[in-house]
């Protein structure tokens, strides 16, 4: 797995070759035990990482279409896995799954109550309302995918107003983004 700009956190990643981008997974190291987002299927070399690490006692997947590798690596690690509420979950709004990792429910993308997570008030994780298509650079997904654009910016809106110190974005789908980051999301084009 790949450093990121914490030293607790790494990622995985797969190109996708149909979308011309990387889909992303993270893990956090933790005491108590590590978090694994949207994992996607380790390679050998990953998985020996991840268990020197101590493996992972968690799982949240931020969306239905971000379940990938998380039923098998699971069963592997012994892990709890928790969805979206609104997707039939347990995961919802405001939820705590651990101290210091805030769920943020954000409606209108693709899936409903699709989940944005925010690590200890400054990193952003995303599942696949908010990505980067470009290196530096943030956008939404696609308008044609959206089930309901107005909602998707409200969710948006609220979550920048609850999380004034976002220094980094690591993206489900795309290009991270790792100083600047609230800059970055106020970029986005959030009014209808």
């Amino acid at each position: 797995m790949k450093s990121l700009h914490r030293p607790d956190l790494y990622g995985w990643s797969r190109f996708d070759e149909a979308r011309n981008l990387d889909f992303n997974s993270v893990a956090w190291v933790r005491p108590g035990g590590n978090v694994l987002i949207d994992p996607l299927e380790l390679s050998p070399h990953d998985a020996q990482h991840l268990t020197q690490l101590g493996g992972a006692k968690l799982i949240v997947v931020t969306n239905s279409e971000h379940r990938r590798a998380s039923e098998a690596l699971a069963k592997q690690l012994d892990a709890r896995v928790l969805t979206p509420r609104a997707e039939g979950g347990t995961l919802g709004h405001l939820d705590q799954p651990v101290p210091g990792l805030v769920a943020f429910e954000l409606h209108g993308s693709k899936t409903p109550g699709e989940l944005a997570l925010v690590l200890e008030g400054t990193t952003l994780i995303t599942g696949d309302l908010i990505r980067g298509q470009r290196g530096g650079s943030l956008n939404l997904l696609p308008d044609a995918k959206l089930k309901d654009k107005a909602r998707a910016l409200e969710s948006i809106r609220a979550l920048l107003a609850a999380n004034p110190r976002l220094d980094a974005v690591l993206v489900g789908d795309g290009w991270p983004v790792f100083r600047d980051a609230r800059a970055r999301l106020e970029e986005l084009p959030l009014s209808a």
